[in-house]
């Protein structure tokens, strides 16, 4: 079937290589502030073009948590932690040459660690793994041998489970090269953590370039054959953080077809195409022009949250490919995503509540930011049609994706 050339992306590898409630948020700005006060250590050409550490707090085990912030040659400002690798915050200019926070985030470490937020459990910004998406009913079987994870998704698992890649701190290498500056980040997950098997040594590197881009680099290797599926969980919203819906921006997503779920949000194993669906975003279209049409995967998902499986035609598992597009026609800003994955998982903000309030003050409220999460298929180990995701010891896990960011007065300028 014409499809099937969209599930080339096995596993890229070379062998051998290498919540905030609203009555909190007066004592948690305190504590952002009083994070912010403390040493900064300026790296290279400091922060008017290169990078800025300084320390974010402390973990309940005492453990110091950074943050860097980087600042290319056009002003775009990246802050990330080594607490999940999270995106704290994304600085972009509008048409007008004026900058705003586009990804949704805190300032103060108490509010990621607090139980507010760990109930919402948006995943703002965060390192995704082992295994990004669900996997359902938390179980898998490998080389003859069943494995049992957490079920943190109704009956299902999600997003690597109780303690996910997010929810730890990694070793952090900030750098400045000919690409620009950036971040090395370092976790080993031992062999059981979470119910995976294998020790997997994972490295992700954020590069901010002077081309406007933020580069995501994902590599791992394993001692034993495991399931591994990263991806990078920013929220946007492109008028700026804390503002409206994100209905009216435009989307293109390079999707011929996508896969269907049952209620639980597990694809069901069909692949079936867009075409007359409110799930056609292969031209520019509305995030919210189709959203409340009656559809039942609508209904299951509450808006859209569904892997979208990516035209990559003849192009080799290790190019990069466009994923998609997403315009903003008020400050006229532009992300546009390539990738080397097979998908991408497309979430419309359906959960946000206004429960949790963001670095303005404002409460994130429903579909107040969209995420486009570059990925290998849901359930994966639980379904032989879908392209592996089974990293074997002799193998490395090599992705790439890339996030540019510019500002035009039409999508197609």
């Amino acid at each position: 079937m014409p499809l099937m050339n969209t599930q080339v992306g096995a596993l890229r590898h070379s062998a051998g290589s290498m919540l905030l409630l609203s009555t909190g948020i007066a004592l948690l700005m305190v504590s952002a502030a009083q994070a912010q006060s403390e040493t900064q250590t300026t790296i290279g050409n400091g922060a008017e073009n290169g990078v800025e550490k300084s320390v974010f707090g402390h973990l309940p085990d005492g453990r110091q948590v950074d943050v860097y912030q980087f600042t290319n040659a056009n002003g775009i400002e990246l802050r990330v932690t080594n607490y999940g690798g999270i995106i704290l915050s994304l600085k972009t200019p509008n048409v007008a040459g004026e900058f705003d926070d586009i990804a949704l985030g805190f300032d103060a470490l108490d509010v990621y660690l607090s139980d507010a937020y760990r109930q919402a459990n948006p995943y703002f910004g965060a390192i995704i793994g082992r295994y990004g998406n669900r996997i359902a009913g938390g179980q898998f079987s490998l080389d003859g041998k069943s494995y049992s994870l957490a079920t943190n998704d109704g009956s299902n698992h999600l997003h690597g489970g109780d303690q996910g890649f997010d929810k730890v701190l990694w070793q952090a290498e900030p750098f400045e090269n000919e690409a620009g500056s950036g971040l090395v980040l370092r976790y080993t997950s031992e062999d059981g953590e979470e119910g995976y098997p294998g020790r997997l040594e994972t490295e992700v590197t954020y590069t901010l370039t002077d081309n406007d881009e933020l580069m995501v680099d994902y590599q791992a290797v394993t001692d034993k054959a495991t399931p591994i599926n990263l991806t990078q969980h920013s929220y946007f919203n492109l008028k700026g953080e804390g503002s409206d819906t994100i209905l009216d921006h435009q989307l293109m997503i390079n999707a011929p077809a996508f896969t269907p779920v049952n209620d639980t949000l597990i694809p069901t194993g069909e692949i079936r195409a867009v075409d007359g669906t409110p799930f056609d975003f292969t031209q520019p279209t509305p995030i919210g022009e189709r959203i409340e049409q009656d559809n039942e995967q609508l209904s299951f998902g509450g808006g859209y949250d569904h892997n979208f499986v990516l035209a990559r035609d003849n192009a080799a598992s290790d190019e990069l490919v466009l994923a998609a597009k997403v315009w903003e026609p008020q400050s006229g800003r532009m992300v546009e995503i390539t990738t080397t994955e097979p998908a991408i998982q497309f979430y419309s903000g359906n959960f946000l509540n206004g429960d949790l309030t963001g670095k303005q003050g404002k409460a994130y409220g429903h579909r107040s930011g969209f995420a486009l999460e570059t990925q290998h298929y849901p359930d994966s180990p639980n379904q032989d049609a879908f392209p592996s995701t089974i990293l074997e010891p002799d193998d490395t896990y090599l992705s790439r994706t890339v996030y540019r960011f510019s500002a035009q007065e039409s999508f197609d300028e």
